[in-house]
């Protein structure tokens, strides 16, 4: 492994987060420490009510942590980064019903301040990853579900972020787009040596996808296990599904999930202290 691969691309550190003051408040975030090296595709997951909407806003710049840094590349996280792009479960309020997929993909592009040359190069070539190379001239409404999120998968894409995160990215579509879905995040993880941070509830996509799953605990939350995820690199829908390790690592973050739902940390800690 070369340094670069080995350089830490987002830390966590001690990230907590309170909501109000005195009697009434609710801590959401008890303490998160983690670290993505670049180039890596972690997956995370954790029962309803683990505070990841919360962990997402914070790490992504768009919440200010109780106490804790978040850090992307070494420089503070205190606004939405520049090297990172984020793609959401519901694609149809992402996208533009207006402007057509082209114009969806380019708006960031515009934003970035990216030359009108270079911008048409970076849409096409996001397209074509996606799958999408003949559908630039179409309107989101004219696609199915599956092939919109294609649009906002391609729209982070062609931002050229350092770091994707994704966040339920596939939970309003159906089993067999969500399988294609899960594939074309590894191609594209693959291909572009993007760090990926893939934040979902289904255990088996966590599995299949990672090369390691976070545990979250309930809220307040904190990592309860991180889970290696020792799968060939190749991984095929129906040939690793079929491994007796797939098996093996889907019964252990399963196992963690349940013990997350029925377990009370906070009164541990009450009772620890």
């Amino acid at each position: 492994m070369s340094e670069r691969e080995d350089e830490v691309m987002l830390s966590v550190r001690g990230l907590n987060k309170v909501y109000g003051t005195g009697p009434g408040a609710v801590e959401a975030i008890g303490r998160l420490d983690f670290e993505v090296k670049r180039g890596e595709l972690v997956c995370i997951v954790g029962p309803s009510g683990a505070g990841k909407t919360t962990f997402l806003r914070c790490i992504s710049g768009l919440l200010a942590p109780s106490s804790g840094e978040v850090e992307l590349e070494g420089s503070a996280v205190s606004e939405p980064p520049e090297g990172m792009a984020v793609v959401l479960q519901d694609y149809s309020r992402s996208l533009y019903p207006w402007l057509s997929v082209a114009d969806n993909v380019e708006l960031p592009l515009k934003a970035k301040g990216i030359a009108k040359g270079r911008r048409r190069e970076l849409v096409a070539q996001s397209l074509d990853a996606v799958g999408l190379a003949r559908a630039g001239r179409q309107y989101p409404w004219q696609l199915s579900g599956g092939m919109q999120q294609r649009v906002a998968i391609a729209r982070a894409v062609a931002y050229e972020p350092h770091i994707l995160v994704m966040d339920e990215p596939f939970a309003a579509v159906d089993a067999q787009t969500r399988a294609d879905l899960e594939d074309l995040v590894r191609h594209l993880w693959r291909t572009l040596g993007v760090t990926v941070l893939f934040v979902t509830h289904d255990i088996d996509e966590s599995v299949y996808l990672g090369q390691r799953v976070m545990v979250l605990s309930h809220a307040p939350t904190f990592v309860l296990e991180e889970v290696s995820v020792d799968l060939p690199d190749e991984r095929d829908q129906l040939g690793t599904r079929a491994l007796p390790r797939f098996a093996e690592l889907r019964a252990r973050v399963y196992e963690l999930i349940q013990q997350a739902k029925h377990t009370d940390y906070r009164s541990q800690e009450e009772a620890a202290v």
